[in-house]
Order: C-alpha cells, then structure tokens, then sequence
C-alpha cells in the first residue's frame, strides 16, 4: 500500500482518491493520537479550508471524525494555511487541521495537520496516525462526543500579527497582488493595503472551481500583465493556500523563491537579525544562489525538498531564516510554516527601507540557467532503482562536471519524478534535461 502522508499532508483526487471516508478515518485517528499522548483534557482542534467546492464535503467530513473521537472543533472558514497553523498556536489547540491541495488544480484537495504551537507534525506523529488510520476504536458517546463551535475573527488577529512585523509603514508602493481566487483572496489585499500599499488585486474572486486556474505562483502571466498595465512597483503571486509568495519586478520579470530568499537574508543580516549568517535551502535552489550568499558571507545548509524540513533543520539550528525556491520562506521569528503574506510583506519592507527597486535587489542573485521537466510515471520506487537511470545521471553530471548539476527528485504528492538540470548555458540544460527525462519516462 502506498504511503498515505507525503511531503505535506495527505493529498489525492477529491471524492476519488481523497474521499469523505478517508478524511474522517484520517481526523478520527489524529484526534486518538492526542488522547493517547495526553489524555489530562479534551482535545481541541483548529479547522479551516482553501475555497475549492470540495472543502465544504471533506470538511464536514473532518468535523465528524474529530468529533467522533471526542476532539472539540473550532471552525475557521476560508484562511490562508499560515493562518490555520498561527490560530493553532493562539488558540492553544492540539491539533490544526487545513484543507488544501496547495498550488494544485482545483479537483485536487489535501489535508495538513498542524500539532500544537502550528507546528508541522513530525514524520514519527503522522507515522503512526496512518498505522491506525483504519483500527476500530472505542468511540466516545453521551457527553464525551466532540462539540463543534465558530472561531470567530482569526483572520483579523492574523493580519494584526503579520503587520506588527514590519516597523515602518509601506507608503508609497504600488502593489498588485494575484491571489489565484485561493484562501488568501480577502486577507492578502487588506494586510498590504493596512500595511500603506496602494493595492491592485486580481485572482480575488473565488467561486470554490476556479482556484489556480490560470493564476496565482504557478500561472505568472497575469500578474505580469497587470503590473505593466497599470505601471505598478511589482507584484505579488500567491498559491491556493497561500503559504507561497513569488513576486514580478516592475519590468515583469520573474523574482523566484531563491531571489527572494537572498534579499530577505541580505534585511536581516543587515538587522542584525539573521542567526549565524546563515540561512536554510532545499536541494532545489539554484546555484546562483548559493554563489550570491558566498559573495555576502552567508552560510548555506541544505534540506530535501519540503518546508517542513527547512523548518526541522531552523529549529535544530537555532536559525532564523530558510526558503525554498517555490516561494515557501519561514521566518522563524515570527511563523511556524511558510507564510506567503508574512515574506511579501517582508519583501516590502526592505524595498522602502532601502528605496531601491525590487529588480534591484533580486539582481543579487545570478541564475544558472535552469531546467526543470516533469515526468509523469507510473512507479516512482520503479525509476528510483532504475540502473538505466543511475547511467544517465551519472553521464549528465560527468557532462556538468563542477559548473552545473543534476537532480531527479519523485513529487511527494503526484505521479511525477522532477528532472532538474543547471548549466553554464540553456542549450547544455535544455538538452540534458531532455535526455535524461527520456529515460526516466520509461523506466
């Protein structure tokens, strides 16, 4: 059987592979995991969603598991995921529960689960959560069964929170944001307007189908659009959940996580508020990257693929800082999760502090040319233990030598195994890449 959880949460076809069912076997097991770590008090559990037409049957779904179990459950409504995970934490809940498939098409959905204090739950919690997922237990009955109540104004507190990071008000700045019709299509355009951005949304108007569907992190073009259009500062793109933020500069030109992490640990070294002058990436981040925080005297350490172990290698570390290139940053100071809100206005922030344009700033990190090619597959462990494939990675990296690598890494939430190539040039790239996906597409 394959592993339920992957790099974040359970995710599938909704009403497919995701069905009512397994959502309230899922819930029921995490509410009985809390009472067997801590039975000294009823379990208190956080659930919000992302707008897709499915969260409204797999959160009634969720509600009943926890409740069944005997969870108390409060009600968020439509959030952003580092809102779920910063109200999990405020409210003292022992478990948060977001209902999300992320950047993912609408007919997908996902739910991610957040133990106390928002904190993502180690792979030992979830572990265990899916071994008993489908064990009989014995249900609670008469006073014992979970009540369900509203956790009314958790978006506001949440704003309140994102705008006490930054010390100086944002005046000045032209702003478009595309929300891609996701959590965030409310709460992103009235933080950054409160915050003094002059805000353009687009992608604000969510009616539960059209979540991503050409916009957002992962469809830039009409954000791109936009920000020339209306002659704006740059831009903001979020994801469905919101816990990403890329961004456009006012040329249109694309500002990916790896820019952003740079400029972000340039503002806190700067504060002298970046531990140890180092920041946290995943394997996925670009050489350019790396050579730019070199330049600046800043340390890179590196994770597989996933916040959740940026954040486990932050908190090991006492550091303050990590990103990945999708646009996922965790400011440690101030977040448990990713937080697209909490970096865009971050990012902001150091653009009027130090008035210089957000192009400007990216400028600090040269990319290597870059490719990256989804290959759908069937079998990941398949390609995984393919000696023709070891032979073409071996082969492409003897081809790199020390200017460039390759890296094959299988989605942790679709059936995909991801061919990355840097090299000194787009044609060397493009035709390794090529090559090599070749060979993983049959496998």
């Amino acid at each position: 059987m394959a592993r339920l959880f992957g790099t974040d949460g359970v995710r599938g076809l909704a009403n497919g592979d995701l069905t009512p069912e397994l959502a309230l076997a899922v819930a029921a097991a995490a509410a009985r995991a809390l009472v067997e770590t801590d039975a000294s008090h009823r379990p208190v559990a956080v659930v919000a969603r992302d707008p897709r037409a499915s969260g409204e049957m797999l959160e009634a779904a969720v509600v009943a598991g926890l409740t069944s179990a005997g969870a108390d459950v409060l009600l968020a409504g439509i959030l952003p995921t580092p809102a779920l995970a910063y109200l999990t934490a405020e409210a003292g809940a022992d478990v948060g529960i977001m209902l999300s498939a992320s950047h993912n098409p609408m007919p997908d959905n996902g739910i991610k689960l957040f133990a106390r204090g928002g904190h993502k739950l180690p792979d030992i919690v979830e572990d265990h959560i899916e071994a008993t997922v489908r064990a009989p237990f014995a249900r609670p009955t008469g006073v014992w069964i979970g009540r369900v109540r509203q956790l009314s104004g958790g978006g506001d507190r949440y704003v309140e929170h994102l705008l006490a990071t930054i010390d100086s008000p944002l005046d000045g700045i032209r702003l478009v944001v595309d929300c891609a019709h996701g959590a965030a299509y409310q709460l992103a355009p009235e933080a950054y307007r409160r915050a003094g951005a002059q805000v353009t949304a687009i992608g604000a108007e969510p009616d539960g189908l059209n979540i991503n569907d050409g916009c957002g992190s992962s469809h830039l073009a009409p954000l791109i659009r936009t920000v020339l259009a209306i002659g704006a500062d740059f831009g903001i793109a979020h994801d469905g959940d919101a816990d990403r933020c890329l961004a456009v500069d006012g040329s249109g030109n694309v500002v990916d996580g790896d820019a952003i992490l740079a400029i972000c640990a340039l503002a806190l070294r700067d504060g002298g508020r970046l531990r140890e002058d180092t920041v946290v990436a995943t394997v996925m981040s670009n050489l350019g990257l790396h050579h730019a925080m070199r330049a600046n005297a800043i340390t890179i350490h590196t994770t597989p693929v996933g916040d959740r172990y940026v954040l486990e290698q932050l908190n090991r570390e006492g550091l303050s800082l990590g990103g990945e290139q999708s646009g996922h940053m965790i400011f440690r100071e101030h977040a448990t999760t990713g937080d697209g809100l909490l970096t865009a206005l971050q990012l902001m922030a150091r653009v009027a502090e130090t008035g210089r344009t957000l192009g400007d700033l990216a400028a600090v990190v040269h990319r290597l040319p870059q490719v990256l090619i989804n290959v759908k597959v069937t079998d990941k462990l398949a390609v995984a233990s393919s000696d023709e494939v070891a032979e073409a990675v071996n082969w492409a990296q003897d081809e790199l030598g020390d200017n460039g690598r390759i890296l094959l890494r299988p989605s942790g939430t679709e059936h995909l195994v991801r061919v990355m190539v840097e090299a000194p040039t787009q044609q060397q790239a493009d035709a390794i890449a090529t090559k090599v996906a070749e060979i993983v597409a049959v496998a």
